[in-house]
């Protein structure tokens, strides 16, 4: 699986930006889809994860504030994030994992930058 970012930039505090993660490469439906972040100095965190099914989840410091979605018929995991705040200034990693063997594979990352 090939996965490509996009959607990173920089914006202030309380906008918003959305991320999208474009996958080729085999049968999409097949993975989990997660979006991952790493800050300046910081390990990288698991942000928001939406499932072969559908699920989703998130990190508490997102939630309420990011949306994760889908598109299996695109191929897309897309990451709507509003209420930006410089906090969450950090390179943003599409994931993908999937749900019959241990395979996994990482994007290229993309910045996000949020000013104060």
């Amino acid at each position: 699986v090939q996965l490509q970012a996009s959607g990173g930039g920089l914006v202030q505090a309380g906008g918003s930006l959305r991320l999208s993660c474009a996958a080729s490469g085999e049968i999409f439906s097949n993975y989990h889809m997660d979006w991952y972040r790493q800050a300046p100095g910081k390990e990288r965190e698991l942000v928001a994860t939406v499932t072969a099914g559908g699920a989703t989840n998130y990190v508490d410091s997102v939630r309420g504030r990011f949306t994760i979605s889908r598109d299996n018929s695109k191929h897309t995991v897309s990451l709507e994030m509003n209420s930006l705040k410089p906090e969450d200034t950090a390179v943003y990693y599409c994931h993908a994992h999937n749900k019959f063997r241990s395979v996994d594979y990482w994007g290229q990352g993309t910045l996000v930058t949020v000013s104060s």
